[in-house]
């Protein structure tokens, strides 16, 4: 039987057609399964909440909500009228606990002189009862015995006069730690007062605004959010399968699918762990495993954490935090050996 040359041509054709396809569908497969790309990206940020260090009244609100707001710009303010007297109140305790200091030093200074009479009597007490027990012959006894029991009697009050020094001492040190507590009130009140203008502790953008003038703010109750506008960053969450070709400091194309833009990254850091929800732990701490096995396994997707390059960053694009990406990391290992 002879085979006719169109036919065998046709045949020719299809069997590239096939073999092609098959070329082309298995480097897509591979390219699907293994290339470092992911369209499950996420923009995150740092969100710091916002909540006043004292309770109070909110008297003054400074902002508006998705404002840009700089480090240390005043965002709302809590009526300050009653710090401002607790200061006074502290101030005046302060002053009251100086004169207090001041007269314990007055007071040790007279109890020390005091003692220095009490010890000069003493000193000539004993020397004239001294001179008298020296000269017995000539000296009648009851003399000589009044002069032992004065010299006694001084050496008492001597005494009694150090005891009240030792006690004019520590009535000081107390009236000085007096003095130190009511400058640590002092401060305390100021430090409260200050804190009646609630500031961003960071560059940003207020978020969540809720607090109104009129309503009650009270300690550690966050009032809003504040994103931090230098802590922008994507994280993508890639297939186990595709971790192998990825290393810290690769470059990313990141692509938003918000208009598409386009902009640049890089690999900072990749995560060391996610939660085994087949297998929890246990109450008794020991491992819950499942006793069921899938035979269609899917590849887990582990957070890869990657820096934005700002320089690269149209300007007339707005970043929010939940913004949907796509990733495409370009192993540097790849750029290499283009190079």
């Amino acid at each position: 039987m002879k085979i006719q040359p169109q036919a065998l041509l046709r045949f020719a054709i299809t069997a590239v057609v096939v073999i092609v396809a098959l070329l082309l569908g298995h480097a897509l497969w591979r390219h699907y399964m293994y290339s470092p790309w992911t369209r499950d990206g996420r923009v995150r940020a740092e969100v710091v909440r916002i909540a006043p260090d004292v309770s109070g009244l909110v008297t003054r609100v400074s902002v508006i909500d998705n404002a840009e707001v700089k480090k240390g710009d005043v965002l709302f303010e809590i009526d300050p009228q009653r710090f401002q007297i607790a200061l006074q109140q502290a101030d005046a305790n302060l002053n009251a606990a100086k004169a207090a200091a001041r007269a314990a030093g007055a007071n040790i200074d007279a109890v020390l002189a005091s003692a220095a009479a009490r010890k000069a009597e003493y000193d000539m007490r004993q020397e004239q009862a001294t001179r008298r027990e020296q000269l017995a012959e000539v000296v009648p006894k009851e003399e000589r015995t009044d002069a032992k029991s004065a010299a006694l009697t001084a050496r008492a009050i001597w005494e009694q006069a150090q005891a009240s020094g030792h006690q004019a001492n520590a009535s000081r040190e107390q009236a000085e730690a007096a003095v130190v507590q009511a400058q640590v009130a002092v401060d305390r009140a100021k430090l409260d007062l200050e804190r009646t203008e609630v500031r961003a502790p960071v560059d940003g953008y207020v978020t969540n605004l809720d607090v109104r003038v009129g309503d009650y703010a009270a300690t550690g109750t966050p009032r809003l959010a504040l994103i931090d506008r230098h802590s922008y960053c994507v994280y993508g969450y890639f297939e186990e399968t595709k971790l192998p070709h990825l290393r810290v400091g690769d470059p990313v194309d990141i692509r938003l699918m918000s208009g598409g833009t386009h902009f640049k990254g890089r690999i900072i850091g990749v995560a060391r762990g996610i939660t085994d929800r087949d297998n929890p732990t246990g109450k008794d701490l020991l491992a819950d495993v499942n006793p069921t096995f899938n035979w269609v396994r899917l590849a887990q997707r582990v957070p890869v954490r990657i820096a934005i390059d700002e320089a690269s960053v149209p300007k007339d694009v707005v970043l929010a935090a939940g913004m949907t990406a796509s990733i495409d990391v370009k192993p540097r290992r790849v750029l290499d050996k283009e190079d």
